[in-house]
């Protein structure tokens, strides 16, 4: 008998964020967590490999500056409209806490990242969801109305749908007692940004990753870019939660990644030649894609469950992404790997979708 504990029941109890999973196998093909398949550029490594250890026994610069400012340089703002944290992820909760704090809901779209509801749920803001139309686009009107904020993530995960800036600034302009977030995660893959509206309308921010585009996952770096009095707020909260939320290391890879330019558009320019050939590889195989605008692929085939297909890829170690949820459960996301790596997806797949047929 599962008993409850006494002080259990003064436990907050919400349910997680769950992630793409992370097989320890060598050898398998991993396209379920949007991952970039390519390394950073060699002035990231650079900038570890010189690195004096030394100064770990000291704080790291609690405001970032360096980074800021290469940030602020880089994208033409001034370094008080610019707020970075520990991966976008961190920005955003620290946001939800910052901004969304009023009786009314704030809103989101149906299908979408999935941890909006859960830190919605964690610190305890009333919200809703708008349902996307019948294409996976968002409908504006339905932000319209009465609320305590807005998210949009543009172009959205899981659909990789890029929203027209025109439509999300008619949803900006409605709500100028609210903050619009629009967290920006995939823009660099096909999106254009919202970044140039930010001195027309003071309730916009905008939140971005070094981890898709950048190719750096794994130093946990994202940032968030708004009116000085919208970045202020957002540094009272972070400070008076955790200062020092910045490791020296990473403070040094994300200014080097900001200045090799070259390498990051390079990157950015094979991963979209490789998600266009693959999405026309996919169409043949009788798979409808969405116009996605991001590092990954949402697909569907026409006759095969995407459940089915999924446990076929996991055996031949290749993992994508799938959900068991409303709207969504016949779609797989797949991550543009390399050009091996896809051409292997690609002729799995040829390979099941004819065994099956003769089966």
């Amino acid at each position: 008998m599962n008993t409850v504990e006494g002080w259990e029941k003064k436990i907050r109890r919400v349910i997680p964020y769950v992630a793409g999973e992370q097989p320890k196998t060598e050898g398998v093909i991993k396209l379920n967590t949007n991952e970039c398949p390519y390394p950073p550029g060699m002035g990231v490594k650079a900038a570890l490999r010189e690195f004096d250890y030394e100064n770990l026994r000291l704080y790291p610069d609690m405001d970032a500056g360096a980074l800021v400012d290469a940030l602020a340089t880089y994208y033409g703002v001034r370094p008080g409209q610019v707020f970075v944290g520990v991966g976008s992820d961190d920005v955003l909760a620290l946001s939800f806490m910052a901004f969304f704090h009023g009786e009314k809901p704030i809103l989101f779209p149906d299908i979408t990242y999935s941890f909006y509801d859960v830190w919605a749920e964690v610190f305890r803001i009333p919200w809703e969801t708008c349902p996307l139309d019948g294409e996976f686009r968002i409908r504006k009107e339905d932000y319209l109305r009465p609320n305590g904020g807005i998210i949009i993530p543009n172009p959205n995960a899981p659909t990789g749908i890029f929203e027209e800036i025109s439509t999300l600034e008619e949803i900006v302009r409605a709500n100028p007692d609210s903050v619009v977030i629009i967290d920006e995660a995939y823009v660099d893959f096909g999106g254009e940004s919202m970044l140039p509206l930010l001195e027309k309308y003071g309730n916009l921010m905008v939140v971005q990753t070094f981890s898709k585009s950048r190719a750096m996952a794994g130093m946990r770096i994202g940032f968030a870019i708004g009116n000085e009095k919208l970045i202020g707020y957002l540094k009272d909260v972070k400070f008076s939660f955790n200062s020092y939320t910045m490791n020296m290391p990473a403070l040094a890879a994300g200014v080097a990644a900001i200045k090799d330019d070259a390498y990051f558009k390079e990157t950015v320019e094979k991963i979209i030649r490789t998600r266009e050939w693959t999405k026309g590889q996919l169409a043949r195989l009788g798979f409808h894609v969405t116009d996605s605008r991001s590092n990954f692929l949402f697909a569907t085939h026409k006759e095969i469950p995407a459940a089915e297909i999924f446990q076929a890829l996991k055996r031949e170690q290749i993992y994508v992404r799938h959900w068991d949820r409303p709207r969504i459960s016949n779609y797989l996301r797949i991550t543009v790997g390399t050009d091996q790596q896809m051409e292997i997806l690609v002729e799995t797949l040829a390979k099941y979708i004819k065994e099956r047929e003769y089966d």
